[in-house]
């Protein structure tokens, strides 16, 4: 579980802007699950996804995603895992992979979302705060998964059903050789790992 709480480059939960924001929801909060619920609508509701703003701006941490006040679905679960893990709640990051397109006609692209331990109930769930907008509606349950997309195996979709302590290294890798928001892709291929 340690692994789970611990500040990463990516993670960067010190941070003073994420710290404020921590302090901001636990005085809103009446007890760990509502933080936790506080905390994933803060990021799905509040952080904009780049593309559905078409901004150029590219977040490349947790930090960035704050204070730009955009990320794409990669640093926005980096995000959420930094609000839950200031407040020792673990979390990580788990992977889809999906077309770009309605069909597999223009490749595949990488999904990021978020897992979080839910003390009191043992396990762990998954939340999805890509941002909700026409066709997509991810919400916070305990009990059944409402995550931002559907997986179609007909064309080669993969729900990876994993848990990672921290951003992919070739995530990180993109993010940090991209200039603008249009030059990220995922052309490599993503395994299970």
């Amino acid at each position: 579980m340690e692994e789970y709480l611990i500040e990463t480059p990516s993670i960067d939960y010190m941070d003073f802007h994420i710290q404020d924001k921590v302090r901001e929801l636990l005085n809103q909060s009446e007890d760990d699950l509502d933080y936790i619920k506080r905390s994933y609508i803060f990021v799905r509701d509040e952080i904009p996804h780049s593309w559905d703003i078409e901004t150029n701006i590219v977040s490349r941490t947790a930090s960035d995603v704050l204070k730009n006040k955009t990320g794409i679905c990669w640093t926005k679960s980096c995000l959420l895992a930094a609000l839950l893990r200031a407040n020792q709640i673990p979390s990580g990051i788990s992977y889809q992979l999906l077309t770009r397109a309605d069909d597999a006609s223009e490749g595949y692209m990488i999904h990021a979302l978020n897992t979080v331990h839910i003390k009191y109930l043992n396990k762990w769930i998954r939340l999805d705060a890509r941002g909700n907008k026409e066709n997509i509606n991810a919400y916070f349950s305990l009990d059944e998964e409402h995550l931002a997309y559907s997986i179609r195996s007909e064309f080669g979709e993969i729900d990876y059903q994993d848990n990672h302590a921290d951003l992919d290294e070739r995530l990180v890798s993109i993010l940090m050789e991209s200039e603008t928001i249009q030059e990220i892709t995922t052309d490599f291929e993503f395994s299970h790992q």
